[in-house]
C-alpha cells in the first residue's frame, strides 16, 4: 500500500441556485450541498473538480490538508 495521501478540498454553496440550469443542480445534489452555506469535505479527485469547475459560480472553494 502506498502511503499517499490524497488532497482535500472544502465546498461551501455560497449562491442559490434558482436561476441555475437543471445539471448545475444536480451537481450541487450530488456534491452533497443544499442550502446556503452548507458545506462539505470532499477528496480532490479529477471528477470532484470537474464538478466543482461545473458550478464555480455558485461555490466557494478552499483546499485543506
Amino acid at each position: 500500500m502506498s502511503d499517499k495521501k490524497e488532497k482535500k478540498v472544502r465546498i461551501e454553496l455560497v449562491r442559490s441556485m434558482i436561476r441555475s440550469k437543471p445539471k448545475q443542480r444536480g451537481t450541487v445534489k450530488a456534491l452533497g450541498l443544499g442550502k446556503i452555506g452548507s458545506s462539505v469535505e470532499r477528496e480532490a479527485t479529477p471528477v470532484v473538480l470537474g464538478m466543482i469547475n461545473t458550478i464555480s459560480h455558485l461555490v466557494k472553494v478552499e483546499e485543506i490538508e
